[in-house]
């Protein structure tokens, strides 16, 4: 299993946070709201693409809106294997910044 870029794993989150209603543009919302980071579309629907190359999410259509010209929305959501990606660097995040209050005071100590 590759490791996560971290825009795939801010990505992943956000469709994790918004359950069953993690569509464009909510997962773009998300992705503000959590991380004060704006994607451009073009690149969040790339990055999409590669999860569910990846098995990471899994595309599903909604039902057809007039509202959208009479197309449907797709929806994401975490497949398995994108939790597990998920958990993976979770724990490779804890593990780098494990002691890091110290390392800190070490640091400025040897200043």
């Amino acid at each position: 299993m590759n490791e996560l870029t971290k825009s795939e794993e801010l990505l992943l989150l956000a469709i994790m946070r918004l359950e069953n209603g993690a569509y464009g543009v909510s997962i773009k919302q998300k992705l503000l709201e959590t991380s004060n980071r704006a994607m451009p579309y073009g690149t969040l629907y790339f990055i999409l693409e590669q999860l569910s190359n990846k098995g990471y999410v899994k595309r599903s259509s909604g039902l057809p809106t007039p509202e959208r010209g009479g197309r449907r929305k797709s929806y994401y959501r975490l497949t398995e294997e994108g939790k597990t990606a998920l958990s993976r660097a979770y724990e490779m995040q804890q593990n780098v910044w494990r002691g890091f209050p110290d390392l800190v005071t070490n640091y400025q100590a040897s200043k």
